[in-house]
């Protein structure tokens, strides 16, 4: 993993720097906030989001714009991989499974890579709420994705 270091400052009025490359999830890995079991989870939870592009998508697409029919036409547009669906029915079965209330700290860390303060903020949350909320439902991951 490459390492971008950007110089951030805190609430606080200090600085601090911070690698940009790097997951909110790895970050709380890497500082013992969560164990190797969640870390796993959150990852396979992440690779499902992924896989099935459920992200926003930030370029241009460049399908064949649609004609009114005829030889030169543009082709119907492909169904999605299976793949992607099997992806998609696996992170629907993963968010109701943790439930709804721990599935919002849950996707904005995970899979919006916020990181759990601006997540907090986002919810309304007091501080230092999201990382235990979050601890709880990567262990309902875990368990779903009966992870050892």
């Amino acid at each position: 993993m490459a390492r971008e270091l950007m110089e951030r400052t805190t609430g606080r009025g200090g600085s601090v720097t911070v690698n940009v490359g790097e997951s909110p999830l790895a970050w709380l890995r890497s500082r013992g906030h969560v164990d190797a079991r969640q870390f796993e989870a959150g990852e396979r939870l992440r690779s499902d989001y992924e896989m099935a592009s459920l992200g926003p998508r930030v370029t241009m697409r460049w399908d064949a714009a649609p004609r009114a029919g005829g030889r030169r036409a543009a082709p119907e547009p492909m169904d999605p991989t299976l793949a992607q669906i099997a992806a998609k029915r696996r992170f629907d079965a993963v968010i109701a499974a943790v439930g709804g209330g721990l599935s919002d700290i849950l996707w904005r860390v995970v899979c919006a890579a916020e990181g759990v303060s601006a997540a907090e903020k986002g919810l309304g949350w007091p501080a230092r709420a999201g990382k235990l909320v979050l601890c709880l439902a990567l262990d309902r991951v875990a368990d779903h994705y009966e992870l050892r």
